[in-house]
C-alpha cells in the first residue's frame, strides 16, 4: 500500500524577503513619551525660544549701532560743512590808508572818488588824480593794513587790494568796502602819472 503525503502536511511559511517592510496594524496605539523624553523636549524648545529671543536682541541691537553711525555720520558731515562755510565766508577787516605816490600818508578825501571827480580829478588803474594849481595832477591811492600819520610814509600794509569778502574803513571810519560790494580806489600796482606832493 502507497501513502499520500498530500493530504496531512503544509509546508512550512516563505520567510519574508529581504528588504520588504512590515506594516502597523492601523490600531495600535503610539507610545506614549517617557518622562525623561518629555522633559527633554520641553528643554530643546524653551532653548529654541531663547535662541530666538537672543538673535531678535541682537538684530536690534544692530539697527541700534547702524542708526547711531548714520546718525552720528551725518552730523560729523553738517558741522564740517557749516565750519567749511563759516571759514570761507569769515569776513576780514582792513584799514586803508590813503598815500601819495611817494607812500607819504594824506588826507583821506584824496582817496575818495567822489571828493577827486568833485574837485575836477579822476580815478584810473585804481590811482585817483588831483588836478594841481597851476598844472598836472597828483596821484593817490590805497594802501591796505599799513599804518603812519598824514605826512609820514606809510609802515607796513600792501598796496594790493583785499578779496571782496573782506570789510575795508579808513582811520576815520569811512568805508571803503563793504564784504562783497565792490571798492572805490582800487589799487592795481604802483606808480602813476603827475607830480607827487600833498594835497
Amino acid at each position: 500500500m502507497t501513502q499520500d503525503n498530500s493530504t496531512g502536511d503544509q509546508p512550512p511559511p516563505e520567510p519574508p524577503a529581504r528588504g520588504s517592510m512590515r506594516f502597523q496594524d492601523s490600531n495600535t496605539q503610539p507610545r506614549q513619551p517617557s518622562l525623561a523624553e518629555q522633559r527633554a523636549r520641553q528643554q530643546a524648545l524653551a532653548q529654541e525660544e531663547r535662541d530666538e529671543e537672543l538673535a531678535r536682541q541682537a538684530d536690534a541691537k544692530s539697527a541700534t549701532r547702524r542708526k547711531i553711525l548714520i546718525g552720528s555720520g551725518v552730523t560729523v558731515g553738517l558741522v564740517g560743512l557749516v565750519a567749511t562755510y563759516y571759514t570761507v565766508a569769515k569776513t576780514e577787516n582792513v584799514t586803508a590808508v590813503c598815500t601819495d605816490s611817494n607812500g607819504v600818508v594824506q588826507n583821506d578825501d584824496d582817496c575818495d572818488e567822489t571828493y577827486v571827480t568833485s574837485h575836477g580829478g579822476y580815478s584810473s588803474g585804481g590811482f585817483l588824480f588831483l588836478p594841481i594849481p597851476g598844472g598836472g595832477y597828483n596821484s593817490y591811492r590805497y594802501n591796505y593794513g599799513g599804518s603812519g600819520a598824514v605826512g609820514q610814509r606809510v609802515t607796513g600794509g600792501t598796496y594790493d587790494a583785499p578779496s571782496s569778502r573782506a570789510n575795508v574803513n579808513t582811520k576815520s571810519g569811512k568805508s571803503v568796502q563793504r564784504g562783497g560790494f565792490g571798492i572805490s580806489g582800487k589799487s592795481s600796482g604802483s606808480g602813476g602819472s603827475g607830480k607827487s606832493g600833498g594835497s
